[in-house]
């Protein structure tokens, strides 16, 4: 993949465990990064790490003040606005005993700030020439899952706007385009399984056509593909980094007409 030396992003969400190796990633390949997100200890932690290609800026997705003030930082400081990644978003679900507050909250966060973003964001990238957003859908805005409504709910209507603001965009320059991960080693995963990866990746196991969960720096690798020069032609498209997820059935590995087939 060539280089990006010389171009700016904006990784909302960027202290989490998939937004820090995007920014990394990005880093590596040259390009300056605004780390934006709310937690500032591990925000200012891994930019302090990333050095002088990197800034943290705290964002809040859903106060706009914030987000124009992390957009004015991002110019002032790197000149302009190439990319735009939206990691961000909150995992707070509790399918049909959610009360209206945590919808609006999931809500704004997962899909509004993101857009909240983009249009902040949208007349630098125009400046620039154009440029390439990445959006956050995921595996679960593809299939229902037992105790799961908000989060799903959320990921599916950011996948439908991904496709209408590749459309819309596409003649200032801007592809927009969006990964779908499976599981994945996140703060979330981390949270739930006590720091347990090894029982992450066998819980994950049966679901996943690579029977384990995903590493960040892999969402990462396909993050920086859909960015870069040689996804040129690519917009409007989600991409699925689910180790086989989205595409096995509810067979899964298993061979039930071979099973029948056996002697009673």
């Amino acid at each position: 993949m060539k280089n990006m030396q010389g171009r700016s992003a904006i990784v909302s969400g960027g202290a989490t465990l998939i937004g820090a190796a995007v920014a990394r990633a990005f880093v590596a390949r040259g390009a300056r990064v605004v780390i934006a997100d709310i937690d500032r200890e591990q925000g200012e932690a891994l930019a302090h790490e990333l050095g002088d290609g990197a800034r943290f800026v705290a964002m809040d997705l859903a106060r706009d003040d914030d987000i124009d003030r992390c957009v004015d930082e991002t110019v002032r400081v790197h000149g302009g606005i190439d990319f735009l990644v939206n990691v961000a978003c909150v995992y707070v679900d509790d399918a049909l005993a959610s009360d209206r507050a945590a919808w609006t909250r999931t809500l704004d966060v997962n899909l509004v700030g993101g857009v909240m973003l983009l249009r902040a964001a949208h007349p630098h990238m125009v400046r620039r020439g154009g440029g390439a957003v990445v959006n956050f859908g995921s595996a679960s805005g593809r299939a229902a899952q037992a105790g799961r409504w908000l989060y799903p709910a959320s990921k599916a209507a950011v996948m439908q706007l991904t496709r209408s603001q590749a459309l819309d965009l596409a003649a200032d320059g801007i592809r927009v385009n969006s990964v779908s991960p499976g599981w994945t080693w996140s703060g979330i995963l981390d949270q739930v399984s006590g720091g347990d990866r090894a029982k992450v990746d066998r819980v994950a196991a049966p679901f996943h056509m690579l029977g384990r969960a995903g590493d960040p720096e892999e969402v990462a690798a396909a993050v920086l593909f859909l960015c870069s020069d040689e996804a040129s032609f690519i917009t409007g498209a989600d991409l699925p980094v689910d180790g086989g997820y989205g595409a096995m059935g509810p067979e899964q590995g298993r061979q039930p007409i071979a099973d029948l087939m056996k002697p009673a």
